[in-house]
């Protein structure tokens, strides 16, 4: 699915919304590093003016995503596999231990809200819907990173995350393995919920590393 499939934003937040899913289809590999994308364009695609397509791209500047071309527009930066490499192990060191610590804290009424996040993830999936899932996933793990009341955990959780380039999802949706990736979280849901902190962990060491293995840059 490419930027041409994405549906009209609304106007409401117009400059935060069109930012989310820019960002959404740069960590989902569906824009290009080296192909310069002008305002215009993605505002045409966006059903929206140029001024708040740039406005949010400067946004993704700062966070160095996009890199800006004077006179044409903005280029994704690009990412190596040493790049995806660091940061598959700085989330290893932050992610599984946080949810070791947390496990005993979630409210059991929060499970259920949890496993709503889990199904959306699995019905993009199920849709084919790369960057739909891409922003279920990050949305569901910093649901349970948020547990911790830490927000410069969460601000960092969400930087690294934000940094990925999940070229190999399109690959693994064709070849259908996207729907057990996502079907993942459900067993992190319940094992979270047994409340054994230290299983919770692993799952979440091997869900993280597992996924490494599947996704990188393009050749």
């Amino acid at each position: 699915m490419g930027l041409d499939n994405f549906a009209p934003v609304t106007k409401i937040s117009i400059r935060d919304r069109v930012g989310q899913a820019l960002r959404a289809a740069i960590i989902a590999g569906e824009m290009t590093p080296g192909v310069v994308y002008s305002a215009p364009t993605l505002g045409a695609r966006f059903g929206a003016s140029a001024t708040p397509v740039r406005e949010a791209m400067l946004d993704l500047v700062r966070e160095n995503l996009v890199e800006i071309v004077p006179n044409k527009g903005f280029r994704v930066t690009e990412v190596s596999e040493q790049d995806l490499d660091e940061i598959t192990r700085l989330r290893l060191l932050l992610e599984p231990p946080t949810v070791r610590e947390v496990t005993p804290l979630i409210p059991e009424e929060d499970f259920a809200g949890l496993r709503t996040a889990a199904e959306e993830i699995v019905r993009s999936a199920r849709e084919g819907d790369i960057v739909g899932f891409t922003r279920a996933d990050q949305a569901f793990h910093l649901q349970l990173i948020s547990y911790a009341k830490n927000r410069r955990l969460s601000a960092l959780v969400a930087e690294l995350r934000s940094h990925t380039r999940l070229f190999g999802l399109a690959e693994m949706r064709d070849r259908g393995d996207l729907i057990p990736l996502g079907l993942e979280h459900f067993e992190i849901i319940d094992t979270i919920r047994s409340r054994d902190a230290e299983a919770a962990e692993r799952l979440m060491y091997s869900h993280i590393n597992s996924t490494r293995d599947q996704w990188g840059v393009r050749p």
